[in-house]
């Protein structure tokens, strides 16, 4: 499977290189260039099909040029030891819980797939990869645990003051471990600055093999794809109608990443989202990316610490606005409606909400009368475990659930007692350091 750019549709590169170079010399972001057919395959899963042989057949079929499929199987089989469940919560609504992974994110499942691709293929074509993020936490609670008993791969996560939680202290860099964490000074959009301007020096990307584990990497976002063709496998034997997903925008990653399941073939039929002002709902109720009224090449380069998902939406769709209108659905949501929506899910089905799985919901009960009249279903996508935002439910609902002690773990504090950092220039001091 070959990649170009959002912002060159000439370049051509191969997966290997779109993950591990991340940002086209151009600025703009990697997409494919082309989607292999899977037709005859997504027709023949079901429920029966483990997550994993979902993800390790569609890695076999997009990077069969590069790598064989038992390399395909092991990449997938090392990077999923757990499954994403799938519930029935009445006749024509399902539900996706994508959270069933180390931390109770389903960040989990894409960070988790980049690594096992990239330790994987790093030890059969050798070299050395290092990350380098912003984190809230959450990221580096995750790394702690899959990045040990690498031996290519190091991450430099990087901090606002005073928010380090959920570090194993065996996993960092000083006590031979693969995680370099460090404190900056700043706001968080100045510390994302300071990342994009290290990237910006391509020479030294390049020598320290930087790559990022966000959905700028394609990699990351394509771990996000297995939910899709999972999900619809679970659900293809219990209904005969159309089939849509409701969702949370988000960073717009998973909405892209059913898109891309969709040109694999699978068989969508559209995708709600809530309305935010990135993405919103025109006069005539058609869908609108506000960026599109700026030219790409009148936009400052893609930032590596920000996704850039809703530029390859553009690129998805390019000039057809007719096919975007009719399978990207955004809908106005108040406040009032989500919490009302977060009450109805817990009263009918004992499901306990976010804000993104309840503004999803509220989208599914504004449009349930025109999709279920035409014997269609609905899949809810629910990100993240609810006990992560157990202030929401208990403010909205009166109680909220417990936090397993695996998620519990990932927010424990942790103090570095080490030197913070002000600058781009510091930060790459640090990388240069990393295998040193």
């Amino acid at each position: 499977m070959q990649f170009t750019s959002t912002r060159n549709s000439n370049l051509t590169v191969s997966f290997s290189q779109a993950v591990r170079d991340c940002i086209p010399d151009d600025g703009g972001v990697f997409v494919p260039s082309s989607i292999e057919d899977m037709r005859r395959w997504i027709y023949y899963i079901d429920e029966t099909t483990s997550f994993s042989s979902i993800a390790g057949s569609l890695t076999s079929a997009l990077m069969h040029e590069e790598f064989s499929p038992i390399i395909c199987e092991t990449i997938a089989t090392a990077a999923f030891p757990t499954e994403p469940v799938v519930r029935q919560l009445d006749g024509s609504l399902f539900m996706t819980e994508m959270y069933h992974g180390f931390t109770g994110c389903h960040r989990d499942y894409g960070v988790s797939y980049l690594v096992s691709y990239l330790e994987t293929t790093l030890q059969l074509k050798g070299g050395k990869a290092v990350f380098v993020d912003f984190t809230h936490g959450g990221l580096g609670a995750l790394m702690s645990k899959i990045l040990k008993g690498k031996k290519n791969i190091k991450a430099v996560l990087v901090y606002k003051k005073g928010t380090v939680r959920g570090l194993d202290p065996e996993s960092l860099a000083w006590n031979g471990g693969n995680i370099y964490p460090v404190e900056m000074e700043g706001s968080e959009a100045e510390i994302k600055a300071a990342i994009s301007e290290v990237f910006a020096d391509r020479e030294f990307v390049q020598a320290n093999g930087l790559t990022v584990a966000n959905t700028t990497n394609v990699c990351r976002l394509l771990g996000q794809i297995f939910f899709f063709p999972y999900s619809f496998a679970q659900v293809k034997n219990k209904f005969n109608g159309e089939l849509y997903y409701a969702m949370g925008a988000g960073n717009y990653g998973s909405l892209i990443a059913g898109l891309y399941s969709w040109r694999f073939a699978l068989p969508v039929n559209g995708f709600y989202v809530p309305s935010t002002p990135a993405l919103a709902r025109s006069a005539n109720g058609n869908p609108v990316v506000l960026d599109s009224l700026v030219d790409l090449k009148a936009r400052g380069e893609a930032n590596p610490a920000v996704p850039a998902n809703l530029e390859r939406l553009e690129s998805f769709f390019g000039k057809n606005e007719m096919m975007m209108r009719n399978f990207i659905f955004p809908c106005d949501v108040s406040d009032a409606q989500r919490d009302a929506a977060a009450k109805e899910l817990y009263m009918k089905y004992g499901v306990f909400a976010d804000k993104d799985t309840a503004s999803a919901y509220a989208v599914v009960k504004e449009n349930c009368s025109e999709v279920y009249d035409e014997d269609g279903a609905f899949i809810l996508t629910a990100y993240n475990h609810p006990s992560l935002s157990s202030d929401y439910c208990r403010h909205v609902i009166g109680e909220a659930p417990e936090m397993p002690e695996e998620i519990k773990a990932g927010y424990v504090p942790f103090e570095l007692n080490r030197p913070t950092i002000s600058s781009a220039a510091d930060l790459k001091k640090i990388v240069d350091g990393i295998w040193k």
